[in-house]
């Protein structure tokens, strides 16, 4: 029987990126499954979205980084590709909250295979600002972990900004030049806009640590995915794809909306198991059940 860390020994795998991913990505995935790495060159990962929103993603966040492994295999004539996507936004369920979804998918064209790492974060600076100075915006990026995570300055709208004066700044002389510019540049702009200034934090990668990490950890759930495998013809990615609900509340044994099972299914032969009790817990607190605690 072979490992699932063999389907991949001895390859190379391109990793899809113009922002240094793979400074999170490469140690892992060579160690874990004797990979060799290797980044295009002149390969423009902002022709699929940026975050600065002058170029749309063209779909949803994992069809993107589908498309940028699919691109980085043609690119290079490899047949092995990862390829990562973030997105930010409030947290869907701790309210006012940020968080960072990070996706690291594995794209193998040999063995027909598509594995996906994920983590749901709320360490993230993903933060805005209007500011009036350039020491407001100097107060700004302390907030958020300047000089070590970069700085975007962009001309201040009545709706989502979209113009950049500047990105990728992490030293002071750079962020107050670009925001005296940018407060000049607002002197042409309707009266409600004048002597304003939009920053928000960086997000790409090489800019900011906190999501660098972010990429880590989610290559490292790519990795115990393609650790599973499967029980039938032995594939790796032997991954959850449904969660059931109705774990019995422990006083009144009425089902609730927590776990009571997880569905496991093979991507290669379609073989399906069902584990009951996955979080190891058998009944549920009370407080979760809707008719002890309505």
């Amino acid at each position: 029987m072979s490992a699932p860390s063999s389907f991949f020994a001895n390859r190379v795998a391109v990793i899809a990126t113009m922002h240094h991913k793979e400074q999170a990505i490469a140690p892992l995935v060579e160690s874990a499954l004797g990979v060799k790495t290797l980044v295009p060159t002149d390969f423009n990962t902002d022709a699929f979205g940026t975050f600065t929103r002058e170029t749309k993603r063209p779909a949803d966040q994992l069809m993107t980084a589908r498309l940028k492994a699919e691109a980085a295999m043609k690119l290079t004539g490899t047949t092995l590709a990862i390829a990562s996507e973030g997105s930010f936004g409030p947290h869907p369920q701790i309210p006012f909250v940020a968080c960072n979804r990070e996706l690291v998918v594995l794209c193998d064209h040999q063995h027909q295979l598509e594995i996906v790492g994920e983590v749901l974060s709320n360490e993230t600076n993903f933060q805005s600002q209007t500011v009036r100075s350039a020491q407001e915006a100097l107060a700004f990026a302390q907030s958020i972990g300047f000089p070590e995570h970069g700085v975007v300055v962009m001309q201040a709208s009545q709706a989502e900004p979209q113009t950049a004066i500047a990105k990728g700044i992490t030293t002071e002389a750079d962020l107050v030049q670009a925001v005296n510019l940018a407060l000049d540049q607002s002197l042409a702009l309707e009266p409600a806009l004048q002597g304003k200034v939009h920053l928000e934090t960086d997000m790409r990668a090489l800019y900011n640590p906190t999501r660098m990490n972010a990429i880590a950890q989610a290559t490292q759930d790519l990795l115990a995915k393609i650790s599973q495998p499967c029980p039938h013809c032995h594939y790796p990615g032997f991954t959850i794809v449904q969660r059931r609900p109705g774990l019995p509340c422990n006083l009144c044994g009425a089902a609730t909306l927590l776990t009571l099972s997880v569905l496991y299914r093979c991507q290669h032969c379609q073989f399906q198991q069902e584990q009951p009790f996955p979080d190891s817990v058998q009944f549920a607190d009370p407080a979760r059940c809707f008719y002890c605690n309505p």
